[in-house]
């Protein structure tokens, strides 16, 4: 089940009517009309019900003679919320192994076999995960001078003033009195 669909049944639920309906069909299989019959209200209101119940899956419908006839969806109620909450934890999972998968072929896609970067990205994501990929160069807690950082990010790109300038805009380092440190 996805966050919208989780989402859809949750707020489908947050009807009194509704969970009477559940309630009923959860001790048989009912039509329209008996529905109405046992909770008093109007056939056009259980009917309304009915369809936002269908549409989230909490009921599926089947023609029997002359009636429609409405059945709960037991498998949908026998998830509990704690499975709801692991499956999209999962998601979340597998959305990250597609964004780490993303940013090694980023990675691969600038640099060289010699960690050398071919070119600076013109595109400010990619340029991001590149310029993160340099700050880890520096370690953290270090201090280091303005020649200190040249030399490093040199040894990644010749347009070393750059690149030292797109780190401290992007808020990977910080310069101060002519000092960089590495934020991340």
């Amino acid at each position: 089940m996805t966050e919208q669909e989780t989402v859809a049944l949750f707020k489908c639920l947050a009807d009194r009517t509704r969970l009477q309906i559940l309630r009923t069909l959860a001790r048989e299989d009912a039509y329209v009309e008996l529905l109405s019959e046992r909770l008093g209200m109007a056939p056009s209101t259980i009917s309304f019900h009915l369809k936002k119940l269908a549409d989230v899956g909490a009921v599926s419908s089947s023609k029997s003679q002359y009636y429609t006839m409405y059945t709960l969806n037991r498998a949908l109620f026998d998830t509990t919320v704690l499975s709801i909450l692991q499956q999209e934890s999962d998601e979340a999972a597998a959305q990250d192994e597609r964004e780490r998968l993303w940013r090694e072929k980023v990675l691969r896609s600038f640099f060289d076999e010699d960690g050398r970067l071919r070119t600076i990205p013109a595109q400010r994501k990619k340029r991001l995960i590149v310029l993160e990929r340099i700050a880890e160069a520096f370690e953290q807690g270090r201090t280091y001078s303005e020649r200190e950082v040249n030399l490093v990010i040199a040894d990644f790109h010749d347009d070393f003033c750059t690149l030292r300038r797109e780190m401290v805009d992007e808020h990977l380092m910080t310069r101060e009195d002519g000092k960089y440190r590495r934020v991340l």
